[in-house]
């Protein structure tokens, strides 16, 4: 059975050469296979569109059929039709134009296998099919001298490709070997989002393309049709987490030579709109704490070390008994990417904690309804769970909409304090003290940041154009 490699290596030429080559007005589009759906009892058949010389329009030209019906499985069909579209485009590339004489192109593309034991006819007009005409003939004939014997080396090298022993370890071998090696150098939670992307793409490869059974069957086409089944029912922000998580258990299995490359990586990423969380004004944090004060003390709390300490909120859930230093009043946290960091506690924040010594070390800071205690749940669903009560206590009787949220107080609270350093300091310097705070690693990084929450703001410049009229 042939590789996916070869079945589909036009069908990713087809999404994307033709989207990123934009250097110049291409007069062909990229053939194409028409399934039927993948009704074996319709015609199956390679087609592409042509720039019409006295139209200027591109236009539809016959297509071609071969002899896919003779086959009478959907791999085997796609097998062949594959190999026409690759001759198909190869020939187009050459200079083939279906409204115009190709005999010379004919016969100096088949000039080329004189060394060849067999003779090779000349080809004449009439063998060529491209005559200008409103029905076009077969695109690529068997009359045609050579192109028969072109299809069946294309099929004899594919086929040797092929073969179980070539084809490597098992699909789901080769990921569960990548994730042991990755749960060496990554933390716990990455580990499971990693298995999470790849069961839902061994889900969608069985279902898609159940001929695949080995590692080296999977080609760059494979994963651009996963990405496309996964960014149609979900943002590009997602798909683009897909890509980067499979890229990474890839670019494993070929630093340990188990595929050749990581062809994942040239997948280009698509552009996402990220999700920007508001600022709350002055009265409307005021107001918030103020009614948490009294409906819910301990969100309040959670709500505290977002701000003050400018947590994410899925770290103030990690934060156990354990990591709090209360002789230096600092603590311990696993920020984004695993690492390990270290951040003090405000006075502002630490006069609000109960007395930490009466808790047991394991207890997690916060739980569901106290300061302190276990809560043997997953971090995400701890997240969830403040969230939620967020959305019930806060947003709907405020009337917040999505845009707010408990990451918009890390934000606030950002731009309240740079604000304030700014007027004892200029803007450097400001930024440079904000950086320790915030736990930005790099000025450009903090930056982005600022200016992407439109941070600072000038004064009032009216007077400015007032001495310009003077």
């Amino acid at each position: 059975m042939l590789s996916l490699k070869q079945i589909l290596t036009f069908a990713y030429v087809s999404e994307y050469e033709s989207a990123y080559d934009l250097s110049q007005k291409k007069n062909y589009s990229i053939p194409k296979i028409h399934m039927a759906n993948g009704d074996l009892n319709k015609r199956w058949y390679v087609y592409f569109s042509f720039r019409h010389p006295e139209t200027g329009k591109m236009k539809r030209v016959t297509p071609f059929y071969g002899c896919a019906h003779k086959y009478k499985t959907k791999g085997e069909r796609m097998e062949v039709l594959s190999v026409y579209r690759r001759v198909l485009h190869d020939l187009l590339k050459q200079g083939f134009n279906p409204f115009e004489d190709n005999a010379a192109l004919f016969n100096k593309l088949y000039a080329k296998q004189e060394s060849r034991p067999q003779e090779i006819p000349q080809v004449s007009p009439e063998q060529v099919p491209g005559k200008a005409q409103e029905q076009v003939p077969g695109l690529v004939p068997e009359n045609v001298p050579g192109v028969q014997a072109k299809v069946q080396e294309e099929v004899h090298e594919v086929q040797e490709t092929t073969k179980p022993e070539n084809l490597g370890m098992p699909l789901r071998e080769a990921f569960d070997f990548a994730l042991k090696l990755k749960s060496n150098v990554v933390s716990p939670r990455t580990i499971i989002d990693y298995k999470h992307k790849v069961k839902n793409f061994l889900e969608w490869q069985g279902k898609e393309c159940p001929e695949i059974k080995f590692i080296k069957q999977l080609d760059k086409v494979v994963f651009v049709s996963f990405l496309n089944h996964i960014s149609i029912k979900n943002s590009a922000r997602y798909r683009n987490n897909y890509r980067t998580e499979l890229s990474s258990l890839v670019g494993v299995l070929a630093d340990n030579d188990i595929v050749q490359s990581n062809f994942l990586q040239k997948i280009p990423k698509l552009k996402s709109k990220p999700k920007m969380h508001k600022r709350y004004t002055m009265q409307e944090q005021e107001a918030i704490f103020d009614h948490l004060e009294k409906s819910d003390p301990v969100l309040l709390l959670f709500i505290k070390f977002v701000s003050y300490n400018f947590l994410r909120p899925i770290e103030v859930c990690r934060i156990q008994i354990k990591d709090i230093d209360q002789n230096n009043k600092t603590f311990q946290y696993i920020a984004k990417g695993g690492a390990s960091r270290v951040k003090i506690i405000p006075k502002i924040l630490w006069d609000e904690l109960p007395d930490l010594s009466k808790f047991n070390a394991d207890d997690y800071l916060f739980t569901p309804d106290k300061i302190g205690g276990k809560w043997d749940a997953d971090e995400n669903h701890k997240r969830q769970v403040f969230s939620e009560r967020f959305r019930e206590d806060v947003k709907k009787p405020f009337g917040l909409g999505r845009e707010y949220g408990l990451y918009s107080f890390r934000h606030t609270f950002a731009t309240k304090l740079y604000r304030v350093l700014l007027k004892d300091a200029p803007p450097f310097e400001a930024k440079s003290k904000l950086m320790t705070i915030t736990g930005h690693r790099t000025m450009a990084a903090l930056d982005k940041y600022l200016r992407d929450m439109d941070a600072y703001l000038p004064e009032d410049y009216s007077e400015l154009f007032k001495k310009e009229d003077e």
